[in-house]
C-alpha cells in the first residue's frame, strides 16, 4: 500500500487479509536508496511473513519520490568540498545526518500516528531497523519515540549521535562491518558503547561499508524482533 502523509511518501506492507493490531516495524533506508529499494523489500517480506508484522518505509528528504531539497543539497555540495579538502569523512557525514534528522524525526512520528490508526495495523509495539543513513537518522528517532520497543542499528558513528544513544534503553542489536572504510571501527564501537540499553548485542562481520550484510544477520534480526515485539 503506497501512501502519503503530508509531503512524505511511504509504503506499508501487511499480510493479505490482515485484521487487528500487530507489531509495526519502521525501516530506515540507506543513503541514495528509497522506500522500495531491493534491500528494503527483502527485509519487509521477512518481517511480514515471519512475524506477521506491518512494515513501513518512507522516503527521506531528497530521496525517492521526494522533491529535491535545496538546503540539504547545498549542504551536501559544501560537505563534499570539505571532504575533498581533507576533513574527516565520518565526521562530515554524521554531522550532515544529524541535520537531516531534525526534519525526519518529527516526520516519522507523524507517519507512525497515521499508520497506527488503520484497523489492520493498530497501536501495537513498534520496532526500528536502519543502518548507515538509516542509523544516523534512526538513533535520534529511537531516542525520541517511546513507542519503539526494540531497534536494529549499525554502520553508524558515535561522533554525532552519542548523546541521543545515551537516552536509548530499549534492546539493541548493532551491526558493524569490520573493514568499514567510511565509518572507522572505533567510531562504530563508540556508538555501541554509548547506548544505555541493558540489553544490547554487537554483531561484527568482515566487509566494507557497502558490502551486503550476511543473510544470517537477517535471520538474527527476525528472532530479535520476535522476542521483543511478539511475546
Amino acid at each position: 500500500m503506497v501512501f502519503s502523509v503530508g509531503e512524505v511518501p511511504g509504503v506499508l506492507w501487511t499480510l493479505g487479509g490482515a485484521v487487528g493490531a500487530r507489531p509495526l516495524i519502521l525501516i530506515g533506508h540507506g543513503g541514495g536508496q528509497h522506500k522500495k529499494a531491493p534491500a528494503v523489500l527483502h527485509r519487509a517480506r521477512r518481517f511480514v511473513t515471519d512475524l506477521g508484522a506491518a512494515v513501513v518505509c518512507v522516503d527521506v528528504p531528497g530521496h525517492g519520490d521526494r522533491p529535491p531539497h535545496p538546503e540539504f543539497n547545498a549542504l551536501a555540495v559544501h560537505n563534499q568540498t570539505r571532504i575533498d579538502d581533507g576533513e574527516d569523512l565520518a565526521a562530515v557525514l554524521t554531522a550532515f545526518q544529524a541535520t537531516v534528522a531534525g526534519q525526519t524525526v518529527p516526520e516519522w512520528r507523524v507517519v507512525l500516528d497515521a499508520v497506527q490508526t488503520l484497523d489492520h495495523v493498530g497501536a501495537g509495539p513498534v520496532g526500528y531497523w536502519g543502518v548507515s543513513l538509516g542509523c544516523g537518522l534512526g538513533v535520534p528517532f529511537v531516542a525520541a519515540e517511546p513507542r519503539v520497543r526494540a531497534a536494529v542499528l549499525g554502520l553508524g558513528s558515535g561522533l554525532a549521535n552519542a548523546d541521543a544513544a545515551a537516552r536509548i534503553t530499549v534492546p539493541i542489536e548493532f551491526l558493524v562491518q569490520w573493514h568499514d572504510e567510511r565509518i572507522p571501527r572505533d567510531q562504530s564501537l563508540a556508538l555501541y558503547d554509548a547506548f544505555a540499553s541493558p540489553e544490547k548485542t554487537l554483531h561484527a562481520n568482515p566487509g566494507l561499508h557497502s558490502d551486503r550484510l550476511p543473510d544470517h544477520e537477517l535471520d538474527s534480526t527476525v528472532r530479535f524482533f520476535a522476542r521483543h515485539l511478539t511475546s
